[in-house]
């Protein structure tokens, strides 16, 4: 039985608070409650540093794959995981903290970009999926005339 994604999200919606909350009171009994909420806020502003020096730098490997002629598949998909990173550390909590800064860590954001292009591609490729030894588009070179008579 294949789960429909809004049942999906709703599970989201519901169990990541719990976690969230379980292990704002758990770190908070070992820790205390005034250095728990100075490590959330400190997880948060930390976050959003990163998050700009990546956007940054993003967006450079944007500009030159452009000035290449090439598309920029792979920076696009690092950008929208960049947005997610953001969103999850701006989120109080660990359990989103930890999801935020692998999206926010190259290595790690290429290595989970990799292993869902290699796991998924496959169907988001198009045409390509069909003919292995496609390599783009190809372009047929050829002379024409008009005859008038």
């Amino acid at each position: 039985m294949r789960m429909r994604t809004s049942h999906i999200l709703l599970l989201l919606f519901l169990t990541i608070p719990l976690v969230e909350i379980y292990f704002l009171i758990s770190v908070g009994q070992v820790i205390g409650t005034i250095w728990t909420v100075f490590l959330v806020v400190f997880t948060a502003v930390l976050g959003a540093a990163l998050l700009r020096s990546q956007g940054l730098s993003t967006l450079r490997r944007v500009q030159e794959a452009s000035a290449r002629g090439e598309i920029p598949a792979l920076e696009m998909i690092e950008g929208l995981m960049l947005l997610v990173g953001g969103a999850l550390l701006l989120t109080p909590g660990f359990f989103t903290d930890a999801i935020g800064f692998i999206c926010l860590i190259t290595p790690l954001r290429q290595t989970v970009i990799r292993y869902w292009i290699k796991r998924y591609g496959s169907s988001i490729q198009g045409q390509s999926r069909h003919n292995p030894d496609s390599k783009g588009p190809q372009t047929l070179e050829g002379e024409y005339w008009k005859d008038d008579e």
